[in-house]
């Protein structure tokens, strides 16, 4: 498609839905088989964020900052917040994951491959 390509059938289609795909992309539309426009479907969908529904945005930024090995001074730093409010949250988010440590909330934020940025 970067190409330029308007259509791709696989090599089952059969002979009058190819000679219809031809005419369709030959007078400007885009043609794609059924499985490849699934596949298509499936690069354009949004993939949910991690501990949405448990966490609040600020706690899930400051995980990926956890994530990223950073300590509580260098998130307070990153994200314009004060050491206390980070230390708040770090709490806050060992206790809605269960874990233990920060060490462990780190393993399962990198399982999800979380990245520590102040924009997200």
């Amino acid at each position: 498609m970067k190409a330029g390509a308007r259509g791709y059938m696989l090599k089952e289609v059969d002979g009058a839905e190819l000679l219809q795909s031809i005419r369709m992309v030959g007078s400007g539309h885009a043609v794609f088989g059924a499985e490849v426009a699934t596949r298509l479907a499936g690069l354009f969908e949004r993939k949910p964020e991690p501990f949405a529904g448990l966490l609040t945005g600020r706690e899930r930024e400051v995980l990926r900052c956890l994530a990223a090995g950073d300590g509580n001074a260098a998130i307070a730093v990153r994200l314009h917040l004060s050491v206390k409010t980070v230390a708040n949250h770090v709490a806050n988010i060992l206790n809605k994951l269960q874990v233990s440590d920060r060490s462990e909330a780190r393993r399962l934020a990198q399982s999800y491959g979380a990245e520590c940025n102040a924009d997200s």
